[in-house]
């Protein structure tokens, strides 16, 4: 098959569940681009935001590292972070590599591409707005917190996100990439503070809703605490939908088989449980389910497993 007649998927995110879905479905033979979010403020990310008054790197350089496809040593290099006891402590070495090249481009997206460039990224990866942008929300006590990586911390349920500046502007290419998809997916991840920031872009959510596409969200398999404490399935959609509303997901992949007892204890002193899986309602919102199991179990967390959600993912497309 010719690339230009490859599928198109589209992959939207942040956060550590999207370069989970990207590792596997690189290596299918599809046009691959990932719209990803730079709301993120903490760490080595939010000191070169406030230094430099960029879009946020960290999610970026994740995603950069998924999709490459380069020596390991050279990846090593691209995702080290400095110890402490000095000043560049905390620093990744992608992150700083970004900031760089934005520094040397003038553009936060020409530094994105020309890295991916030389790091032989396998598809295109797409900054979901070239803006430096700060999250917010609201809770449901009414009370406002500020910046991406303190709203799991106030630890209280969140009402809604929103972003300063509010008329923020998408990215052209991630506008026109979510218009010609053949198949789109919304990535796990933390769902306030990673998934959401993408979808509450001025034109993301019309484009999303005009697409001829189908949409698919891949549901996080435990819940997080100060973000989604009791959450079901289609909680997390309900959320999105209050969001962005209804017609945007047309179908939802979420794992149907028992958590291990002990990985379950492990997560309970963190307060986070398996999300419920609600079949019920979630034939009621519409949705096509999705159902398997999709975790890594030579993992002691729970993280998809890459193969199999990469697996499932392309046959909606033979489909």
């Amino acid at each position: 098959m010719s690339v230009q007649k490859q599928p198109r998927v589209v992959v939207i995110g942040g956060g550590t569940g999207m370069p989970v879905l990207l590792r596997g479905i690189k290596n299918y033979p599809v046009q691959l681009t990932a719209l990803v979010t730079v709301a993120d403020d903490g760490g080595s990310t939010g000191r070169l935001r406030n230094e430099m008054a960029i879009p946020a790197p960290g999610d970026i350089r994740n995603v950069i590292a998924a999709m490459s496809e380069v020596e390991p040593m050279l990846l090593q290099l691209f995702q080290h972070r400095f110890s402490d006891g000095n000043d560049l402590s905390g620093h990744s070495m992608g992150n700083l590599l970004l900031a760089a090249m934005t520094s040397i481009t003038g553009d936060f997206y020409t530094g994105i591409k020309e890295i991916s460039r030389v790091l032989n990224v396998k598809g295109k990866i797409y900054p979901i707005s070239n803006e430096n942008i700060s999250l917010h929300a609201e809770m449901q006590d009414g009370t406002i917190v500020e910046g991406e990586s303190n709203i799991p911390l106030a630890n209280k349920r969140i009402k809604r996100v929103y972003l300063e500046p509010e008329d923020v502007a998408p990215l052209p290419n991630a506008i026109k990439a979510i218009e010609s998809a053949d198949l789109i997916v919304i990535s796990p991840g933390s769902l306030f503070t990673s998934i959401m920031p993408n979808l509450i872009i001025p034109q993301i959510d019309t484009a999303l809703r005009n697409t001829a596409a189908k949409v698919v969200y891949v549901c996080n398999v435990m819940t997080q605490a100060g973000e989604t404490t009791g959450f079901s399935a289609s909680d997390h959609v309900q959320a999105i939908v209050n969001h962005v509303g209804e017609t945007i997901i047309d179908a939802i992949v979420v794992h149907n088989e028992k958590i291990d007892p002990e990985i379950r204890d492990a997560y309970a002193g963190e307060n986070a449980e398996p999300v419920e899986f609600d079949i019920d309602r979630l034939l009621d919102m519409g949705l096509q389910i999705i159902e398997g199991d999709i975790i890594d179990h030579t993992k002691s967390t729970i993280r998809h497993d890459t193969e199999k959600i990469a697996k499932l993912l392309y046959s909606l497309l033979e489909k």
